[in-house]
Formats: structure tokens, C-alpha cells, sequence
């Protein structure tokens, strides 16, 4: 199993646990995700995505409306306001040896450590887009990433959603409404 962190921060010798800003009440942790899913983090830390794909519960209909003719194995949407920050992050892959891991959550690929990790090896991620491509994703740019949550809630999709709290507001949406 290959497991992997993302960082625009080139030069972490130790990765310690520590509880996350958005979840005090969690224990200290060190994260990791899987070779599948890995691609939900080539962008920047902070750069909203929605990441999505085909599973064994995926109705036809909803694998239409969200995948339409793609071949992809997973789609990944960002707000046109992140494109250039993408482009210009210089994103860090550290290679995580798996011993301290278990399974956090398996659907999103994530996995943590209650110890501390010294990665393997580190190497700069290159083109995120060219990456992207390299891995058969395909990249989706839009206005505000809100109503495509909302619909992928209410289906039979698979999903990952990464740092929503930074997306758009809902463009279109009735101020009195």
C-alpha cells in the first residue's frame, strides 16, 4: 500500500499528531491518503474541490447527470477563481511508510497515524494539470462549487469534499429566497 501527504512546505523532516482547527474535540493525528485518491490533492491546501466518481451503488441516472460521457475515473471540480493559484502552488509529495496507518475513512481514501511519521522521501509534484491528466482525472472549473454539493448529497454518488468553507458563495441563488 503507498501511502502519501501533499504540502506546499518542502522541507518536513517529521510529521507529528496534531488536532485539526476544524475538529478540537479530535484526537492528535497524522494524515495520509492512498494512491487512488491522491489526486484530490494536487492543488493547494486551501483550494475547495469536489471530488467524485463512479461506485458499485451509482445509479444509472445519477452516473449520467454527473458523469455524462466521461471515462474518467474520478472528476474533480474547482472554482475558476482557484485555477491560477493551482497553477502557480508548488506542491510537495511525501512518500508516508504505512506501518502506523489504519484506515480512517476508506470511501475518501484517507488514513492516520497516532504517532509521529518520517516520510520516506519527498518530491516536488510538477504541472498539477498535467498530473491530473497522467491520472485520468478530469478537471472541472466552475462559478461556485455549492449547488454541485448540494446535488451529489442527494445522490448515489461517491464523494470527497475538501475545504468547501473557502468556496464561492452560491451565485444565482435568490437573496430573499
Amino acid at each position: 500500500m503507498k501511502l502519501f501527504h501533499f504540502s506546499e512546505e518542502p522541507t518536513i523532516q517529521r510529521f507529528e499528531p496534531h488536532v485539526p482547527q476544524t475538529q478540537p474535540e479530535a484526537s492528535p493525528l497524522v494524515w495520509a491518503i492512498d494512491e487512488t485518491h491522491a489526486p484530490n490533492y494536487f492543488f493547494p491546501r486551501d483550494c475547495p474541490r469536489v471530488c467524485f466518481w463512479d461506485g458499485p451503488r451509482t445509479t444509472r441516472a445519477d452516473r449520467e447527470r454527473f458523469l455524462g460521457p466521461s471515462n474518467a475515473a474520478t472528476v474533480i471540480a474547482v472554482e475558476f477563481a482557484w485555477l491560477e493559484r493551482t497553477r502557480a502552488a508548488r506542491i510537495y509529495v511525501y512518500h508516508m511508510p504505512p506501518d502506523t496507518f489504519v484506515p480512517q475513512d476508506t470511501n475518501a481514501g484517507s488514513y492516520v497515524s497516532h504517532v509521529a511519521v518520517v516520510p520516506s522521501k519527498v518530491e516536488p509534484l510538477g504541472d498539477p494539470f498535467q498530473r491530473l491528466a497522467s491520472a485520468g482525472v478530469e478537471l472541472r472549473l466552475m462559478r461556485s462549487l455549492r449547488p454541485l454539493r448540494d446535488a451529489l448529497i442527494r445522490s448515489t454518488v461517491p464523494f470527497s469534499m475538501i475545504r468547501l468553507r473557502n468556496a464561492a458563495p452560491n451565485q444565482g441563488a435568490s437573496e430573499s429566497g
